[in-house]
């Protein structure tokens, strides 16, 4: 009975962080450049049932054998594996705004790798980000929302002057009489990014390294000026699996419902004393 306590008690604590996980995801359906998080259930390893006895051998000693039969094999919950961003092109609208920009990549599988901006964290990190939602600080320099640098191609902050600036289909960005490139990075194994708040990604410990996307021909895409990326959510199916998901957990809870209600009569009828 205890073990079907545990078997409710992690199909609850699944679903729990499966809701949250869709969640955040609907909560940033209008982010630009959000991708959303797919989470992958998995059960725990399967136990194998044995009915362990002993058989008599009709000897002069009366001698027992140990003998056990196979029942079958038993899973004892599941939980949720890992959750991955989802890396597909969101629709793009425009903006008006000549500081918004957006990576169009052309349709490439799942498995393929994706575009990035390249952009310098509080701390002087490179970070990486689709949300072309830009602005110009102050100083004049190319910031995000966050007040992240905007790097170029070699990995110094972007200084326009102002927000009457050009920037070309292949990522030139024209202020004045300078012609600066953006820092647009390729990442070969997309799903070795990981997810670090405010819209930034870093490379995993075994991703590989990020390559300039101008430098591998084979890759085509186009930066679009006054123009963003929305989120690749889809609310109504999102919604969808909210629902499913939190009838699932409810499933669970009236079985552990039931666990205990059993284990209390067990306690006090059948075990008392009489």
């Amino acid at each position: 009975m205890l073990r079907g306590f545990y078997t409710a008690a992690s199909g609850m604590m699944a679903n729990q962080r499966m809701q949250e996980t869709l969640s955040n995801n609907m909560s940033n359906a209008y982010t630009p450049g959000y991708k959303e998080d797919q989470g992958t259930m998995r059960s725990f390893p399967e136990l194998l049932i044995q009915q362990m006895g002993n058989q008599s051998v009709p000897t002069s000693r009366g001698l027992n054998l140990p003998v056990r039969h196979s029942i079958g094999s038993m899973n004892t919950g599941v939980y949720l594996q890992e959750t991955v961003p989802s890396f597909s092109q969101g629709d793009v609208r425009e903006t008006g705004v000549s500081t918004d920009l957006a990576l169009v990549q052309g349709d490439v599988p799942d498995e393929a790798g994706f575009l990035f901006f390249t952009v310098q964290n509080e701390a002087g990190e490179q970070r990486y980000t689709r949300n072309g939602n830009f602005t110009v600080d102050g100083e004049g320099f190319l910031t995000t929302n966050q007040g992240y640098y905007v790097l170029d191609e070699a990995g110094n902050p972007i200084e326009t002057d102002g927000m009457e600036f050009t920037v070309s289909r292949d990522g030139v960005l024209t202020a004045g009489d300078q012609d600066i490139p953006l820092g647009l990075s390729y990442a070969p194994d997309s799903m070795a990014m990981i997810k670090q708040g405010n819209d930034l990604y870093v490379p995993g410990e075994e991703a590989e390294p990020l390559e300039n996307a101008r430098a591998n021909g084979g890759i085509e895409f186009e930066v679009r000026q006054s123009v963003l990326e929305g989120s690749n959510v889809d609310p109504a199916r999102t919604m969808t699996e909210m629902m499913n998901t939190y009838r699932s957990f409810e499933m669970n809870q009236r079985v552990l419902k039931v666990y205990d209600d059993n284990m209390q009569k067990a306690v006090t009828e059948i075990g008392r004393l009489r």
